[in-house]
C-alpha cells in the first residue's frame, strides 16, 4: 500500500517550500507567512510530439533575435541594443517611481515605428491611462489599450490585436481562473508569468511585465519569477528628486552592468544622456567642505560632489549623519584621518552628504570624503578644478580603483584641471623622480597615501589658511 503524501508548507510571500512548519521563512525571512499548501495531484507525463525538428546550432537563424530600438535610447543602452522579439522583460520598482510612465513612453515610441503595441493595465482604468498619454504625447493609432485583470482575457486580446510589443501593468494584478489563491499570490503570479512567457516565446512577441517590490526593495512574488524572464530591470529613484535610473540585474541579451538615466517631469519622462550636472554644483568661488568624486554606474562614469560639515558637539556622543554615503565608510575615514593625518574630530558632530540625491556606494569616493572633511575642519577650500578618486585603506594608503582611465577622461571632458589619484604599484617613491602626466590637458597627480593627497592640496594643519567670516 503506497504511503500517503506528506504535507508541504509554503511561504505565501516568496513561494519557499519546506517539509515542516516554521514560524519564519528561510528565504525571505518573513514572519508568519508559512502555511500548509494544498496537495496537487501529479499526473503522468506522456510523450509530447515535437512541433519543430532539432537542427544543428550553426543552421539556426540569428536574424529572428536581432535587437530593435525601443525608441528610448537610455533604455536601449541598458538592454544591450534594444528589444528582442520573444523576450520577456520584468521591470520592478517602488510605487510612484514612474514605471507606468516609462513603459507608456516605450509603447508610444514603438507604435510610432508602425509596430502594433498592446498595453494591458490592471491597476488603472483605460481612461486614466488615456489621460497620461495625452499629457505625455503618447496617443497613436498603433497603440492599443485594454484594462483587464483576467489572464484568459489578456490572451484573447493578444490573439485579436497580434502585437509586436505587449506591456502588462502589472503582473501581480492579473489572475488566472482555475488556479488557487488570489491575484498577486505565489501560485497565481507563477502561473500568470509562465503563461505570458510561454506566449511570448511561441509567438515572438516582446513582453514587458511590471512587478512590485517589497519593503526591503526585492521583487515581490516567488523567486521563480526572476528565473522565468530573460531580463530583470530595477527602476530606482528618490521621491524628492526627478532623477531616475534603470539598472539591469539580469540580461540574457546584453551586459548587466549598464544603467540608464531619466528625468521624470510633469510632461512625462525623458532620457538624460549627461547626468553629471545634476550631481555637481559649479561654484564661482572656493567653498570649504566640498570635493568632487568620480563614480562608475555600470560602464558610465558620473561625477558627484561630496559635502561635509564638522561642528563642535555639546553631546557626549557626537553625531555622525550621512546622506547618500555609507555611514560605515564615514566612520572608517574619520578614524584614518585621526590616526594617520592628525585630524581629530572625536568631539565634533560630522555631517556628510552628496549633491542632487546621488548615492555613492563605491570605495573610490573615500578620498573625496576625506578631502571634504579636512577642508571643512580647517575652513580652507581645496584648490579649484580638482577632482579626486581613490579607496583609503586602514593604514592610510590609497588603493587603485577600477576603470581609472575612463574616470579621468570624463573629468577632463568636463573641464577639471587636476586629478588626484592613487600611485600605481611599483612607481618610484621619490616625488622628484616622478614624471607628471596629463590626460586631455588635465594634470594627473599620483600620491601614495591620504596624508600625501591632503598635503598636495594644502589641507594639513600647517598649510591651512583659515578664512575669516565674509571672505
Amino acid at each position: 500500500m503506497p504511503k500517503p503524501p506528506r504535507p508541504t508548507y509554503r511561504c505565501t510571500e516568496c513561494g519557499w517550500e519546506t517539509a515542516k512548519w516554521v514560524g519564519r521563512c528561510g528565504e525571505c525571512q518573513a514572519w508568519g507567512s508559512v502555511a500548509e499548501a494544498a496537495l496537487a495531484p501529479t499526473p503522468r507525463q506522456a510523450a509530447t510530439p515535437v512541433t519543430t525538428a532539432a537542427v544543428p546550432i550553426g543552421q539556426v537563424a540569428v536574424e529572428d533575435a536581432a535587437h530593435r530600438s525601443s525608441g528610448v535610447p537610455e533604455l536601449d543602452r541598458v538592454l544591450g541594443g534594444g528589444l528582442v522579439p520573444g523576450a520577456a522583460i520584468l521591470l520592478a520598482g517602488e510605487p510612484g517611481v514612474g514605471k507606468s510612465t516609462l513603459l507608456l513612453e516605450v509603447a508610444a515610441q514603438t507604435a510610432r515605428y508602425q509596430h502594433r503595441t498592446l498595453y494591458v493595465t490592471g491597476e488603472e482604468s483605460a481612461s486614466q491611462v488615456r489621460l497620461r498619454a495625452d499629457r505625455t504625447g503618447g496617443v497613436h493609432d498603433q497603440l492599443y489599450l485594454a484594462a483587464e485583470t483576467d489572464l484568459g482575457a489578456v490572451l484573447t486580446h493578444v490573439e485579436q490585436v497580434r502585437p509586436t510589443l505587449l506591456v502588462v501593468d502589472s503582473v501581480q494584478t492579473i489572475g488566472a481562473s482555475g488556479v488557487e489563491g488570489v491575484p498577486g499570490g505565489v501560485t497565481q503570479v507563477k502561473e500568470v508569468s509562465a503563461a505570458l512567457v510561454r506566449m511570448a516565446k511561441t509567438r515572438g512577441i516582446t513582453t514587458i511585465l511590471v512587478g512590485h517590490v517589497t519593503k526591503e526593495g526585492s521583487i515581490a512574488g516567488p523567486r521563480v519569477l526572476e528565473h522565468l524572464v530573460d531580463v530583470v530591470l530595477h527602476f530606482e529613484g528618490d521621491r524628492d528628486s526627478r532623477f531616475r535610473m534603470v539598472r539591469a540585474m539580469k540580461n540574457r541579451f546584453g551586459p548587466v552592468d549598464e544603467v540608464g538615466c531619466f528625468d521624470l517631469g510633469p510632461d512625462g519622462i525623458s532620457a538624460v544622456s549627461d547626468p553629471t550636472g545634476l550631481f555637481v554644483e559649479h561654484h564661482h568661488a572656493g567653498v570649504a567642505g566640498t570635493c568632487v568624486a568620480v563614480m562608475m554606474e555600470g560602464r558610465r562614469p558620473l561625477l558627484a560632489e561630496v559635502q561635509a560639515l564638522a561642528t563642535l558637539s555639546a553631546q557626549e556622543r557626537p553625531r555622525r549623519t550621512t546622506s547618500g554615503l555609507d555611514s560605515s565608510r564615514l566612520a572608517m575615514v574619520l578614524a584614518v584621518l585621526q590616526q594617520h593625518v592628525g585630524l581629530k574630530l572625536v568631539n565634533h558632530d560630522v555631517f556628510a552628504s552628496t549633491v542632487g540625491g546621488a548615492r555613492l556606494h563605491e570605495p573610490s569616493a573615500d578620498l573625496a570624503l576625506a578631502v571634504a572633511l579636512a577642508s571643512a575642519t580647517l575652513a580652507t577650500p581645496p584648490p579649484p578644478g580638482v577632482v579626486t578618486m581613490g579607496e583609503i585603506g586602514l593604514s592610510g594608503e590609497l588603493r587603485r580603483v577600477r576603470d581609472l582611465e575612463v574616470r579621468l577622461g570624463e573629468a577632463a571632458r568636463l573641464g577639471f584641471k587636476t586629478a588626484v589619484v592613487p600611485r600605481p604599484a611599483g612607481a618610484p617613491v621619490d616625488p622628484r623622480a616622478e614624471q607628471p602626466r596629463t590626460v586631455e590637458g588635465m594634470r594627473v597627480v599620483e600620491v601614495p597615501s591620504v596624508a600625501a593627497a591632503l598635503h598636495y592640496l594644502g589641507l594639513t594643519a600647517r598649510q591651512a589658511r583659515r578664512l575669516p567670516l565674509g571672505e
